[in-house]
């Protein structure tokens, strides 16, 4: 199965590169490029890609905005954002995954490490850079504690349901979770596509966000 995949950066130069790096794989293909944000929109709409590479900082419409617009296009379900830039800022970090990102990358991601990254985001994984993902963790385990309407949300959840969602937001994968639990990665695989339909998040990344806001898990507790 091929993947198809959207570049979205304003420099020319950029595209060119992460199109080339793309093309050395056989199951991946660029089938457009966008300069702008509103570009990025209107060709997603278009051809339909099954991964965005989203650069954040273009003119017009941001890379933040764009991402948010393809996201929540019911035609669009199917698509999935990794956002590509060279700042790796907090503010940037949680506005991207907040507009619903699967993943964020910086630009020196290593090329096999992209070309991993597309085909992972494209299989329903959330991907983050592991100085990222540390610092997601990090920031909100000094959040004030959830809401007291926050046990009605996950209360949706099996006791299974809630014990795989609290270790995909540790950071586990779906062989590591069946390890762990005793259970055969398609079964875990099971209980996280389970608790993403009931919690009615878009993906995997959504997930583990929606695991820290609700205080199902805390860092050190």
């Amino acid at each position: 199965m091929t993947i198809k995949v959207l570049l979205a950066d304003d420099q020319a130069l950029v595209r060119a590169g992460f199109s080339s790096l793309l093309a050395r794989a056989k199951d991946l293909e660029v089938v457009g490029e966008a300069g702008t944000g509103d570009e990025a929109i209107r060709m997603a709409c278009a051809v339909r890609p099954d991964v965005v590479l989203m650069d954040i900082r273009m003119p017009g419409t941001d890379g933040l905005t764009a991402t948010r617009r393809i996201v929540e296009n019911p035609d669009l379900r199917a698509c999935r954002v990794i956002v590509l830039t060279t700042f790796e800022t907090d503010e940037y970090v949680f506005a991207a995954l907040r507009a619903g990102a699967s993943g964020f990358l910086t630009k020196e991601t290593e090329p096999d490490d992209l070309r991993q990254a597309v085909r992972a985001v494209a299989a329903g994984d959330a991907l983050l850079a592991p100085s990222v993902t540390r610092r997601v963790i990090e920031q909100f385990a000094h959040r004030p504690a959830a809401a007291t309407d926050t046990a009605e949300q996950l209360a949706v959840l099996t006791a299974r349901e809630l014990e795989v969602t609290r270790l995909i937001a540790t950071g586990l994968s779906n062989d590591q979770i069946a390890t762990q639990l005793f259970i055969s990665p398609l079964t875990a695989k099971t209980h996280v596509t389970r608790a993403i339909s009931k919690l009615g998040v878009r993906d995997r990344a959504q997930l583990v966000i929606l695991a820290y806001e609700t205080g199902l898990v805390r860092v050190g507790g």
